[in-house]
């Protein structure tokens, strides 16, 4: 008997979106599993440890509990999914989910278990992704979907050094899906189950607040009473299940304590490519200059370039600084993007909003790790392709973000890897928005007065006429290229010259250079998203 046809509908099926897109996230599983030997940061037996902890003791004791150094210090619903993951890592293994035996325990099965719940937690992740790009079209969704499942720095964060971003992030992409479809409530309700969760996403907390009291219950005395009442209620709803029970025990206090360990000191180990950073490299140089001057300045006891997280901010010259100046830097950097959503709410709008929010948070806030630009980097992976001046931002963020958090992994059986990586984004973000922002000079001249008008918006008019006389596709500019052949250089140097001309002399230097030279990238990609949300959205 001969082949049988596929019908139409069977062939349309077969090439569905929701197939692709299961492809996708396979290509992304195959890659993960063959990580699966590679480093595992301290962030492993850190969650092996919550694993044995909210297994092994009641819940009245998991935030007092100090058997391992890495104590509890996530939200309560963080907590209650480890305990979910611990009656499956108990099946496999017992000693996983022992408090005492199990400690830095790293057998086969322990790694193969908790790799396999990162991979399978990302199914979050998926899921917002394919709300958030369902009704944009085909090529569009490919586009997205490799920029966040096929995400490096996802690869680097979650999959090697070993962390739950990918489920984290992935509830904050659905929250935002309900938003721009304008069901506000249920967007709001997510968003305050992602906050018990992880309470380090609450940066995006004021642009949620002003956007919903604006959007969703302003409208009329009786109107607006009602909507805020339901509001309110669904919100401390949530809080009340996550955090309910350790009210009840009185642990409130100890719970805070643990949330927000301010004594960890302004800035982590390795310093995030941040404001900070350039705030004590200015203190360092004032500091070098007075003293050859003359003046008696006394060098702190702690030192930021030895890669100590102190209980202080130790400057010799400037101002210390406290946690509540970082809230006061965070929130006025905020407030342009508030006055925008509450002036014109926009659902469309939200996604740039967010993204904007944590990129404050993660340039003023206080003790930030560099692991934290995911914040930003995916959400903002959700407005590249709409613009060619979105995808040049979006191009040199992603990948400054990716080299970044290179000191993460410092093995050198895994430089190759995350290299390759790198490499392999910056080539599909390439063809990517190259296919997407690709003219033909027949449709390029038809639709010019149009194009003409947005890359004016956009401060990209000569590019436009190179579009439309050469038939060119994504380009960036010179400044954007020198800036990453600079990336390239600081790369070479912290890997082969510096070891080459100064041996172990001024170790931190090759970690202190990445971080200075980053964070004029994540300083850019701040003032630019500033500008287009104050001047065009």
């Amino acid at each position: 008997m001969g082949k049988e046809k596929l019908s139409f509908k069977e062939v349309h099926h077969s090439h569905s979106p929701k197939t692709t897109l299961w492809w996708f996230f396979l290509v992304a599983t195959c890659i993960k599993v063959l990580l699966f030997p590679s480093y595992r940061s301290t962030d492993f037996e850190v969650h092996r440890n919550w694993l044995a902890l909210t297994h092994s003791l009641p819940l009245s004791q998991w935030y007092f509990d100090e058997t391992s150094p890495w104590t509890l210090d996530y939200p309560p619903f963080f907590a209650y999914f480890e305990r979910f993951l611990s009656i499956f890592a108990h099946l496999i293994d017992p000693q996983i989910v022992h408090l005492q035996e199990g400690l830095n325990y790293s057998s086969n099965k322990v790694v193969y278990f908790q790799r396999v719940t990162a991979i399978l937690s990302d199914l979050s992740l998926l899921y917002g992704v394919y709300r958030l790009t369902r009704i944009l079209d085909s090529k569009k969704q490919k586009l997205v979907w490799s920029l966040i499942i096929w995400s490096p720095v996802l690869f680097i964060v979650d999959h090697v050094h070993f962390q739950y971003n990918g489920f984290l992030i992935g509830i904050l992409l659905i929250s935002l899906s309900y938003l721009e479809e304008g069901r506000d409530l249920l967007g709001g309700c997510i968003f305050a189950i992602l906050l018990c969760f992880k309470h380090l996403f609450a940066v995006a907390a004021p642009v949620y607040f002003i956007y919903l009291l604006r959007h969703y219950v302003w409208g009329g005395m009786i109107r607006g009473f009602s909507r805020l009442l339901i509001m309110g209620g669904v919100v401390t709803a949530v809080f009340a299940s996550a955090f309910g029970p350790f009210f009840y025990l009185g642990q409130i206090e100890q719970v805070i304590r643990r949330l927000f360990p301010f004594g960890r000191g302004l800035c982590h180990a390795y310093w995030a490519p941040n404001f900070w950073v350039f705030y004590i490299m200015s203190d360092k140089g004032l500091a070098f200059i007075l003293r050859k001057l003359g003046f008696n300045i006394q060098m702190p006891a702690a030192s930021f370039t030895a890669g100590l997280v102190g209980d202080s901010s130790p400057f010799s010259v400037l101002p210390q600084i406290k946690p509540y100046v970082t809230f006061i830097m965070v929130l006025l950097a905020l407030s342009p993007c508030l006055f925008k959503a509450w002036k014109n709410p926009q659902p469309q709008m939200i996604s740039r909003w967010v993204a904007y929010a944590y990129t404050c948070g993660f340039l003023f806030g206080w003790h930030v790790h560099e692991k934290a630009s995911l914040h930003f980097v995916i959400p903002l992976a959700i407005v590249a392709p709409q613009t060619p001046e979105d995808a040049r931002h979006y191009f040199l963020l992603s990948i400054v973000s990716c080299y970044s958090n290179f000191p993460l992994l410092f093995e050198a059986q895994e430089y190759p890897i995350k290299v390759l990586l790198l490499l392999l984004h910056s080539i599909f973000m390439w063809s990517g928005f190259s296919a997407q922002f690709y003219v033909g000079a027949e449709t390029a001249i038809a639709s010019s007065t149009n194009s003409k008008k947005k890359a004016e918006e956009f401060g990209s008019e000569d590019s436009w006429g190179e579009t439309v006389k050469k038939k060119k596709g994504f380009v960036i500019g010179w400044s954007e290229r020198i800036y990453l052949i600079g990336l390239v250089v600081v790369e070479t140097w912290g890997q082969i010259l510096h070891p080459l001309i100064l041996g172990d002399k001024f170790a931190f230097a090759p970690l202190m250079l990445i971080s200075i030279y980053c964070a004029f990238g994540i300083m850019y990609s701040w003032i630019w998203q500033l500008i287009s949300i104050v001047k065009y959205f």
